[in-house]
């Protein structure tokens, strides 16, 4: 329970502060001279360093420890957030954007040293429920997802650029002497294992192509859609935070429920991950809509389609660690702490350079051709990270090695006492 109630504030109290950019910052760094392929960097750059962060951490969390990566990767995280709401008194040009990506930078990291030692802990503790416990965690993810928008644009309504960053930064550093209190201590010996053995099996690597895209989809929203709400549809800013509820509530009302699913019914997690990936690409085509549908672009088929995208991305992403980790077992890495800091590292660095491609790429499409096309380039992406997936699941009992299930493994599964003693 004590872990349940640490990560589920880490989960929440990361994620609101991630996405209160969203709806204003794009705006903002717009009056300070910032054009849009830049806003996409500064957006990006923050999953450049995770990506970074990650794999480093992900290594030595045993050496380092896993209570005490998450308690400084808050502190550290919550300071910076706190410092990205003065930055607008920085000159316009080139010294605002270098303090963007030099507090963006180190935000990350501290953001990286939080999830890693957070989805290791999950691993550890649950064992044999991680997408149960993810998915129910993802109620707080989105959660935070959800209010930090909304919230982020009536402060900075209200209050100015400053005010949001502030509270919500010191939301997140509040939420450190709560995880020192309740989170208990995990100790493991260090592995021998590496990042690249790992990610070298074939199903690994097509299931991080697979969290690469879907992360890379969410990544190209953030610094494109409130601009194109807003010249598209006429919002203004507060009401632009509203329109990312559409995702995020999908997504987290929906992760429980296919968490137990994933759990339950482990067979059906290659189908959840490829109907749900299929989905989210048709999602994303239907979103601007793509010029080739020739269908005109109205908010109700944006919101509907952001729901749809939402519940797909929830569908796809949650069966995935879970995947992973049972990939790993099954290939020889040890049952140990060491090895779900692997995981998590590699699965939050590979989200992490998604989350880097999609806002640089994303605003790079969008400023060279326009928002539709963006978004149907990353329909596009996620179709073929699926369709390798799929090949795989279709040709692999062509090359899986025969079930062992001689009477030699039926007696060591077998209880050492009868039943009937």
């Amino acid at each position: 329970m004590f872990t349940l109630v640490s990560t589920a504030s880490v989960n929440f109290s990361s994620m609101i502060c991630y996405s209160i950019l969203g709806p204003f910052f794009p705006t903002e760094a717009e009056k300070k001279g910032v054009n849009q392929t830049v806003i996409g960097l500064i957006f990006g750059c923050y999953a450049l360093c995770n990506l970074l962060g990650s794999l480093v951490l992900g290594k030595y969390i045993v050496q380092i420890g896993a209570k005490f990566m998450l308690c400084a990767g808050l502190f550290l995280s919550g300071g910076c957030t706190v410092l990205f709401g003065l930055l607008d008194r920085v000159p316009h040009g080139v010294p605002f954007i270098l303090m963007c990506f030099i507090v963006r930078s180190i935000d990350a990291v501290g953001f990286a040293a939080a999830m890693t030692s957070s989805f290791a802990i999950i691993a550890k503790a649950f064992p044999n429920n991680i997408a149960t416990v993810l998915g129910s965690l993802e109620i707080f993810t989105g959660l935070g997802l959800v209010l930090g928008p909304p919230l982020g644009g009536f402060l900075y309504q209200s209050f100015g650029y400053e005010i949001p960053f502030i509270v919500l930064g010191f939301v997140l550093i509040l939420m450190v002497p709560l995880n020192i209190y309740v989170l208990p201590s995990y100790d493991a010996t260090p592995s021998k294992d590496s990042f690249w053995r790992l990610f070298t099996l074939p199903k690994i690597s097509l299931l991080c192509f697979l969290i690469f895209s879907m992360s890379s989809c969410l990544g190209f929203l953030d610094p494109t859609m409130s601009l194109f709400v807003i010249e598209k549809f006429h919002l203004p800013t507060g009401y632009v935070g509203l329109v990312f509820l559409g995702l995020a509530l999908s997504y987290s009302l929906s992760s429980p429920l296919l968490g137990i699913v994933s759990d339950k019914m482990p067979n059906t997690r290659r189908w959840l991950m490829v109907i749900g990936g299929i989905t989210a690409a048709l999602g994303y085509c239907f979103l601007g809509p793509a010029p080739f549908l020739h269908l005109k672009s109205q908010l109700w088929l944006f919101v509907f389609m952001l729901a749809l995208t939402g519940f797909s991305i929830g569908m796809t992403c949650i069966p995935t660690l879970p995947e992973v980790v049972k990939c790993a077992y099954e290939n020889g890495f040890e049952d140990d702490l060491s090895t779900l800091g692997l995981v998590s590292g590699l699965y939050g660095a590979v989200w992490s350079f998604g989350t880097f491609f999609g806002p640089t790429v994303g605003g790079f499409l969008v400023e060279k051709f326009n928002f539709e096309w963006a978004a149907a380039a990353q329909g596009g992406l996620i179709f073929i990270s699926v369709l390798f997936l799929g090949i795989y699941y279709f040709v692999e009992p062509c090359f899986r090695r025969p079930a062992t299930t001689s009477v030699e493994e039926n007696e060591e599964r077998a209880p050492l006492l009868s039943n009937h003693i």
